[in-house]
């Protein structure tokens, strides 16, 4: 799933021109929890068995806030992927 980006206006120019530039694209730095389930197809149930398992994503935790980084999302997904590979390896034995 592509990550989602917030679109964001530029303030006005030092010229006192009255016109706004074109939004740009902010890039996601981080999902919630709920977002990060909803983009890797799994309930947040399964989310909070797996962190209780210590097979969840790396979180980052401002006071009562969780998030997920991207860069933690995809070291996540690889995780599971090696586990995968490495599972399926082991049944062709």
């Amino acid at each position: 799933m592509a990550s989602k980006s917030k679109r964001v206006t530029s303030p006005r120019s030092s010229s006192g021109n009255q016109n706004l530039s074109e939004p740009t694209e902010v890039p996601r730095a981080a999902y919630t929890i709920r977002e990060f389930c909803a983009a890797h197809r799994i309930s947040e149930a399964m989310y909070f068995k797996m962190r209780a398992a210590g097979l969840g994503p790396r979180e980052m935790r401002t006071l009562r806030k969780v998030a997920i980084s991207v860069e933690a999302a995809a070291e996540w997904r690889r995780e599971r992927e090696n586990l995968a590979a490495e599972a399926s390896d082991v049944g062709q034995v």
